[in-house]
């Protein structure tokens, strides 16, 4: 099974990667994007056909799934590495995903990718009155809290929630519809407390926030001391949501900031392995205290590439 996912996701990235980059020509350096985008959504059309490719004919909405999310955090990679040429890649990828999805849903009847960019588009100019309309927005927060007014007339308007003053549905709307289960934990804790502190419920300051943590801190302690499993996840559960509250209110990403720190771990810990084998033994057979004094080499030596890279910059 792992082996026929391996090949799976090859395959995944050889459809992409093919279609990434193509070598320019005077003809092509003339295309428009929209002929771009006609061209791929023409391939994957190809790809999709009869005599097409068996590995694309075989793809479900629920198949590629796994290469939706992986092709986003490599696209979030390709950001912080500063390549250029590989970042343009890996949009193409991810842009794919979307052309993929839209030709299956065409197949089915159910929508086209002009669908797709029409409602994007539409949706776009529709919440920004402030730019294609007479409305005007003093500043971003001004922004925020009309484009929430405007969503709340668009479900409305789709019959999804009653006006105010109607008779109340069994389930009320709320502030946080929206918001997908399927995200990522960190991620669909940043959109909760975000939406809830555009109407006003938020921390004065992070000193708050801080007092926070330091309170969920207390409670999981208690509930470790006292054996109470089923108490001591959900302790930890709202330690972490604080703390991901922390990251909103000082506008950083938690999942990427995480995504980072384990990217720092498995780089020192590597780093780790290296030195135990230099002296001829695994990390594993070494005692806690070395293991340490590794540790603390791996994160000088990442400190020292840290400033050589900033001393190349300046010069």
């Amino acid at each position: 099974m792992a082996g026929k996912k391996k090949m799976a996701s090859t395959k995944a990235r050889q459809v992409a990667s093919s279609h990434a980059r193509p070598r320019a020509t005077s003809k092509d350096a003339r295309l428009t994007a929209g002929k771009w985008f006609e061209k791929l959504a023409a391939v994957q059309a190809r790809l999709r056909a009869p005599d097409g490719c068996p590995w694309d004919r075989e793809q479900t909405h629920a198949t590629l799934r796994t290469y939706l999310i992986e092709e986003a955090y490599e696209v979030l990679e390709a950001m912080e590495g500063g390549d250029d040429a590989k970042f343009a890649e890996e949009m193409g990828d991810l842009l794919l995903q979307i052309v993929f999805h839209s030709q299956i849903a065409k197949e089915e009847g159910r929508f086209t990718v002009s669908d797709v960019i029409r409602e994007v588009h539409d949706k776009m100019v529709r919440r920004h009155p402030h730019v294609f309309g007479e409305k005007r927005a003093k500043d971003s927060a001004e922004v925020l809290k009309n484009w929430e007014q405007i969503k709340k007339e668009e479900r409305i308007a789709a019959g999804k929630e009653k006006p105010e003053g109607a008779e109340k549905e069994k389930k009320p709307a709320s502030l946080l519809d929206g918001v997908s289960k399927a995200l990522p934990a960190a991620l669909e804790g940043l959109h909760l407390t975000r939406r809830a502190s555009r109407i006003g419920f938020d921390w004065d300051n992070v000193e708050g926030v801080f007092e926070k943590i330091n309170e969920e801190t207390g409670e999981l302690r208690g509930a470790i001391g006292a054996k109470n499993t089923a108490r001591t996840e959900e302790e930890m559960g709202d330690l972490l949501f604080a703390t991901v509250n922390l990251a909103r209110f000082l506008h950083i990403d938690p999942e990427i900031a995480l995504k980072k720190a384990n990217a720092k771990f498995s780089s020192r810990f590597r780093r780790m392995e290296e030195l135990a084998l230099r002296g001829g033994k695994a990390l594993a057979d070494i005692p806690r205290g070395q293991m340490e004094e590794f540790w603390e080499t791996a994160k000088r030596a990442e400190g020292d590439a840290k400033t050589m890279a900033a001393k190349g910059r300046k010069a």
